[in-house]
């Protein structure tokens, strides 16, 4: 049976404004304008539900475990959240949570408690907007505090940079959603240690090009059958030959038919299975590190080489150097000589006495 709470819940019953039912050990608190946790939830439930509400913080303590031993699935997606305190969700069951929807500027690294959480499951979809949230979800990702991860979803969140290293301590990740946001790049972004990964999707990004360094850390998961690189924007000029090649001998990549290039217009529309030499007219692959790397080297032979031509030059001049040098010693000895005479001529006063009575 479902019940519809009503006034002050007595032990094991429901919540005033909430639906329960303890055959399913279910609780919906749904668009019930609640601002916080209900107080008195009863402690048989395992699904809570307390979605579109203008819910806006979990303070520690926000769903006490001693109450809610046996809460493993927790959906508060769609409500106002915006502060998520330490130890709010500190809950020992708790196997999935969903954030989704929620506009959240504030993610403490220790929500989940100091002694970690056996949380699988975590949707935070449309829910990092702001980028200090991102770093403190990053920050606890990397605590190792969600080392049972599974299943993460970041999809709709204009993320344009991932933090480096933000998926390092996810040992048991098995599908990755970093969908429908604004990734540019995936260089500081890495992949290893992710040994389980089965599923990553990046499609409907504006990723332009994949550099070989992350290629390769593809390649080296033994895991990942499905990658979607849907809707990118990718830019098919001599930087994409590498993703060309691999896309054409890999397995990984689902519906790779379809990828096509945005820019440059000439090759507007084409697709990148079909893209080969000719239509790049690279003579040599095209990589700006290796580029900048090799003009540093140039430009200190260039150096090297026009001092060493100026130490020859001074060498084989040494003799006209050394009377050019004598020269100027001799003339700077005159001119000083002559200021010598000068100032005895002045400190004698019988000259001084004879320059003034003179006619001339």
């Amino acid at each position: 049976p479902v019940l519809l709470g009503c006034g002050s819940a007595q032990p094991g019953g429901c919540p005033a404004l909430c639906e329960c039912s303890e055959p399913a050990k279910t609780v919906k608190c749904v668009n019930r304008n609640l601002t916080a946790v209900p107080p008195d939830l009863p402690p048989y439930v395992r699904s809570l539900f307390i979605t579109g509400n203008p819910l806006t913080q979990l303070p520690a303590g926000a769903f006490p475990a001693q109450r809610l031993p046996e809460l493993a699935s927790l959906n508060l997606s769609g409500n106002h959240l915006r502060t998520v305190e330490a130890g709010a969700l500190a809950l020992p069951a708790l196997r999935q949570l969903d954030l989704s929807g929620n506009a959240l500027v504030s993610f403490s690294p220790q929500a989940f408690g100091e002694d970690g959480s056996s949380l699988e499951e975590l949707a935070l979809r449309g829910a990092l907007r702001d980028h200090g949230v991102l770093l403190s979800l990053a920050a606890l990702l990397q605590s190792g505090a969600l080392r049972n991860l599974s299943r993460l979803e970041l999809a709709d969140n204009g993320l344009l940079l991932l933090p480096a290293g933000m998926f390092t301590a996810l040992p048991a990740l098995r599908q990755l959603d970093l969908s429908n946001n604004s990734l540019v790049g995936l260089r500081n972004v890495s992949f290893h240690g992710l040994g389980q990964l089965q599923s990553l999707n990046l499609s409907d990004n504006s990723l332009g090009v994949l550099w070989n360094s992350t290629l390769a850390q593809f390649r080296s998961l033994p895991a990942l059958r499905h990658i979607v690189l849907g809707h990118n924007t990718w830019v098919c000029d001599c930087a994409i030959e590498d993703l060309v090649a691999w896309l054409k001998e890999s397995d990984q990549v689902e519906g790779k038919e379809a990828l096509t290039c945005a820019s440059p217009d000439k090759m507007l529309g084409k697709a990148l299975l079909k893209i080969n030499g000719s239509d790049l007219n690279c003579s040599a692959p095209t990589d700006l590190p290796s580029q900048l790397q090799t003009s540093y080297v140039f430009l200190g032979i260039v150096l090297a080489l026009i001092g060493a031509i100026f130490l020859l030059v001074l060498y084989l001049n040494r003799k006209g150097i050394k009377k050019w040098m004598h020269n100027i010693r001799d003339a700077c000895r005159d001119h000083m000589e002559g200021y010598h005479y000068r100032y005895e001529i002045n400190a004698d006063p019988r000259l001084t006495n004879l320059s003034s009575n003179s006619d001339v």
